[in-house]
């Protein structure tokens, strides 16, 4: 049965599974980061690191603002145990095909519930504010905070 709506994203995303101050020697060393911070929080299996490199050589993942949203490819799926997000921030930048990549925010999602996480990750991570603080946190809590539901004040 497909969802009718996504879940709420700071529900997919463990303090633990945000890990800030990271390093990357390139675009493919940051997949395998975010690969394995989606392994280590028991969403996915071994193979889905190899479906995400996969997606990245056919269609880049990089959305804009420094961001990159890797995910596997629909055949990755397979691999999926649960859904979850990973973000990892890399300060330094990491070349992601000419453009300057700060955070990446990793997707494991069963069936095609990619596409509505993506949906929500642009309305969130894209507002320019937005990402600016998601590229400059120093704490799980800021990264937390952007993916809460606001409520009016």
């Amino acid at each position: 049965m497909a969802r009718k709506t996504a879940p709420a994203l700071a529900g997919l995303l463990a303090e633990e599974s945000i890990r800030l101050g990271r390093s990357a020697v390139d675009r493919d060393d940051a997949i395998r980061q975010v690969g394995a911070a989606l392994r280590e929080c028991g969403a996915v299996d071994d193979s889905h690191v190899e479906a995400m490199l996969e997606r990245e050589r056919s269609v880049s993942t990089y959305v804009g603002e420094g961001i990159a949203i890797p995910h596997a490819t629909f055949a990755g799926s397979d691999a999926v145990c649960r859904d979850a997000l990973v973000i990892v921030q890399f300060p330094a930048g990491v070349d992601w095909d000419g453009h300057d990549v700060r955070v990446c925010v990793g997707i494991a999602a069963q069936g095609n519930g990619h596409i509505a996480l993506l949906s929500q990750l642009a309305t969130v991570l894209l507002a320019r504010d937005n990402a600016a603080t998601l590229c400059a946190a120093t704490s799980p809590d800021q990264v937390l905070g952007l993916l809460r539901p606001k409520h009016s004040k």
